[in-house]
């Protein structure tokens, strides 16, 4: 059953005291798509996320089914905290909070499929750059702020907490490490006002720190539930049902395609609000695991 917000911060709270409050400081000085309906998303100027130009594929016969029963993989996580100022400005506590989220949702915590993936922070950066901090992607904004704060290579997550300019957040398909010179844009950038416990712009929506969840499952090579809608591919997964449109909110019985079973409102890579969010799929743990070793081990 899907905690409310009360159990689910007393469940992350409870995950920060069992060990996942370490992290290791790092001062930076650097200097100076898919549509959703949700109002309050529209009302900061755009959809929920940007079209990125990548076109999401299967993965090569070659690299299908190379995870094994028992796949398990610990992510480090370099979290970059950009702020204009006194806005944004994370508190330890609630970086380690985000952290402790996507521990849940990916081990199953909400009802789901246990992935296998595992996240621990393994820096800080904090940047007070009011360009990088709205930035949009593709400018020189979110290239002079990824040149100057990516850390790792492949198998490090780079996360950003800024405004996301005018979107909840977006990250690029692991595709992107392929590409001569642009490896650096790698990661995923989130709206910080979508973080557990930072504010209210987004309560009763976005407001339970799963949109990083969902970014991160782009970085995993997730597509949405709702990619090519009712053709016999759609998002590269068998057990994911066929879903026309992008859900808001958390409309139950909600079915777009004639195919069996109804739309996957629930799962993470839709856009259902954070409360209606519980799992992902066996068929997501593998292709996440596949494209792992195809693209980052």
């Amino acid at each position: 059953m899907k905690l409310n917000r009360a159990a689910r911060m007393a469940a992350v709270a409870a995950l920060v005291g069992a060990g996942l409050s370490g992290t290791q400081s790092q001062a930076s000085s650097a200097a100076d798509a898919c549509v959703s309906e949700d109002s309050v998303v529209q009302s900061r100027g755009g959809p929920r996320e940007p079209d990125l130009g990548q076109v999401a594929k299967d993965l090569p016969a070659s690299a299908k089914n190379k995870a094994k029963p028992g796949f398990g993989v610990t992510v480090p996580v370099y979290f970059h905290v950009v702020t204009d100022g006194a806005i944004g400005a994370l508190t330890t506590s609630q970086i380690v909070a985000q952290i402790a989220v996507l521990n849940n949702t990916y081990a199953g915590g909400e009802g789901g499929a246990n992935t296998g993936f595992r996240f621990k922070l393994a820096g800080v950066t904090r940047t007070d750059n009011a360009t990088w901090f709205y930035a949009n992607p593709g400018g020189t904004g979110e290239h002079s702020m990824k040149q100057a704060l990516h850390t790792g290579g492949p198998g490090d997550l780079n996360l950003y907490s800024t405004t996301a300019g005018d979107y909840l957040g977006w990250a690029y398909l692991p595709e992107i490490v392929t590409k001569p010179g642009q490896a650096y844009l790698d990661g995923a950038v989130i709206d910080w006002e979508s973080f557990l416990g930072t504010s209210t712009t987004y309560a009763g929506r976005y407001d339970q720190g799963e949109t990083s969840t969902h970014e991160v499952g782009h970085w995993l090579n997730l597509e949405h539930t709702f990619f090519g809608g009712c053709n016999a591919k759609g998002d590269f997964v068998d057990d994911t049902p066929k879903e026309k449109t992008a859900t808001s909110g958390c409309p139950a019985g909600k079915d777009t395609c004639t195919a069996p079973g109804l739309d996957p409102i629930h799962n993470y890579m839709d856009y259902s609000y954070d409360s209606c969010y519980t799992q992902f799929t066996p068929g997501q743990s593998q292709r996440m695991a596949d494209a792992w070793l195809h693209y980052r081990a």
